[in-house]
C-alpha cells in the first residue's frame, strides 16, 4: 500500500462506537476496567490497553499507528515536542561514562542537550565532523548516513537521526541503517504550524530500547503527547505528502529567483544542482530537498534590515509552516552562544534561515526583493 494511503487510510485499533471517520479525540486521564485482574494486566503491560493518558491514550496511539506503518518500525513513542522525544532517546540511551559522537552543526537546543544538559550526569560529549569518516572512526552534513551506520554498528553503537527537515513519507531511514529516528512533528507533521509534537520512532535493533521508552521514559518523565495534539498531528499526516510537495517544488523555484539577486551572496539550499551535497541529498532522501533554506547576505546589519522590511513574509522562528517565515538564527536561535560556539558550529551572522510555505512564490520573492532594497 502507497504511503500516501497509508497517511490517510490507517485502521482504528477498535471501531468507532459511532462510525466517525476521524479518531475522535479522548479527552480524558483514566479509564474503566471491568475486572481487577483486567486492571492489573494494563498496568503491568501483559496486555496493551489504555491505563492513565500520561503514558497511553487510543488518540495518541492512533497516531503512532500511522507513522508505525508509514516507516515500518518497530515502535512509535509520541511526545509533546521534538526537544522531549530528543531528550527522552538520549537519556534512554546514555547512562555515566558513556559518550555520544555528534555534529557540531546541529539545532542550538540539541547541541546544549547533548554538550550541557547531559554533561552534568556525566554523559561525554564528543563533537566531531561527520563528513570526514575518518574522524568519526576516530572516535569511537548532509552526512551519509549508511557509511556513518556501518561505523556505529562495527563497534555496536546505536545510530540516532533527527530526520525533521525531510518528511519521513519520503524516504527509509531504516534502509540506511538508522537505529532510532526522532522527529520533531511540529514541523512537517502538524499541517500549519497547528501544534507542538515529537516523535521517536525505534527500528527494533538496539536491546531494550523499546521497552525503556515504553516503560520508564513515559512513566518517570511524563512527556507523553497530549489527546487533542494527536488528533491535530494524524489530520495533518493525511495532507502531508500534498503540501510537501508543492512546499519542496516552492523552495527550489525561490533559491533559483534568489540568486538573481545582487544582494544576497549565497544560497544555500541542497535542492540547487551545485551544492555540494546534492548528490548525497538525492541519493538519500529521493529528488526533494524539503522546505528550508539560507541566504547569506553582507553583513548582520543587512540581515536585520532585510527581515524589518519584510512585508509579507513572517519574522517568525519555526519550519514548514503554511506561511513563509524568516530569521536570523545567529541572533535568536543560537543567541546564547558565544562568539567562538558559533563560529565553532559554522552559525554565521550574515545568514537568514528561510522556512517557504504555500503561498505564491512569485509574491515571496517580491517580498523579499524589497526588503532588500529598502
Amino acid at each position: 500500500m502507497d504511503n500516501k494511503t497509508k497517511a490517510i487510510d490507517t485502521p482504528f485499533e477498535k471501531h468507532d462506537a459511532y462510525g466517525s471517520l476521524s479518531m475522535p479525540i479522548y479527552h480524558t486521564a483514566a479509564y474503566e476496567f471491568n475486572t481487577a485482574v483486567d486492571m492489573a494486566d494494563a498496568f503491568t503491560g501483559r496486555v496493551i490497553a489504555p491505563d492513565y493518558s500520561r503514558v497511553m491514550n487510543p488518540t495518541v496511539m492512533y497516531l503512532e499507528d500511522k507513522v508505525k506503518a508509514l516507516t515500518n518500525a518497530s515502535n512509535v513513542v509520541a511526545f509533546s515536542s521534538g526537544m522531549a522525544a530528543i531528550s527522552n532517546t538520549m537519556l534512554a540511551l546514555s547512562a555515566t561514562g558513556k559518550n555520544i559522537v555528534t555534529s557540531r552543526h546541529m539545532f542550538g537546543n540539541t547541541f546544549s542537550l547533548i554538550t550541557q544538559s547531559l554533561k552534568r550526569f556525566g554523559v561525554e560529549a564528543r563533537p566531531c565532523d561527520l563528513l570526514n569518516l575518518d574522524e568519526v572512526k576516530s572516535q569511537m552534513e548532509v552526512a551519509n548516513l549508511a557509511e556513518l551506520a556501518a561505523i556505529a554498528h562495527e563497534h555496536h553503537v546505536p545510530l540516532v537521526a533527527d530526520t525533521t527537515v525531510i518528511p519521513f513519507t519520503q524516504f527509509s531511514a531504516k534502509n540506511l541503517g538508522v537505529d532510532i529516528e526522532v522527529v520533531s512533528s511540529t514541523k512537517y507533521l502538524s499541517g500549519g504550524a497547528t501544534s507542538l509534537g515529537g516523535l521517536a520512532i525505534d527500528y527494533g535493533t538496539t536491546q531494550g530500547f523499546g521497552h525503556r521508552m515504553k516503560n520508564e521514559m513515559l512513566f518517570n518523565f511524563g512527556a507523553y503527547m497530549t489527546p487533542h495534539v494527536a488528533y491535530m498531528q494524524s489530520l495533518g499526516l493525511e495532507t502531508l505528502d500534498a503540501r510537501y510537495r508543492v512546499q519542496s517544488q516552492n523552495t527550489l523555484y525561490l533559491a533559483e529567483k534568489l540568486r538573481t539577486l545582487p544582494e544576497v551572496k549565497r544560497v544555500n539550499y541542497v535542492g540547487l544542482p551545485d551544492n555540494p551535497y546534492h548528490a548525497i541529498a538525492k541519493k538519500q532522501y529521493g529528488p526533494t530537498a524539503g522546505a528550508m533554506m539560507t541566504i547569506d547576505l553582507e553583513s548582520k546589519e543587512a540581515c536585520f534590515s532585510m527581515i524589518d522590511n519584510l512585508k509579507l513574509v513572517r519574522r517568525a522562528t519555526n519550519l514548514f509552516d503554511n506561511k513563509t517565515l524568516a530569521i536570523h538564527p545567529a541572533s535568536t536561535i543560537f543567541g546564547t552562544f558565544t562568539c567562538g560556539e558559533r563560529a565553532a558550529m559554522d552559525v554565521l551572522d550574515t545568514t537568514v534561515r528561510i522556512s517557504v510555505g504555500l503561498e505564491d512564490m512569485d509574491d515571496v520573492f517580491s517580498d523579499i526583493k524589497q526588503a532588500l532594497k529598502a
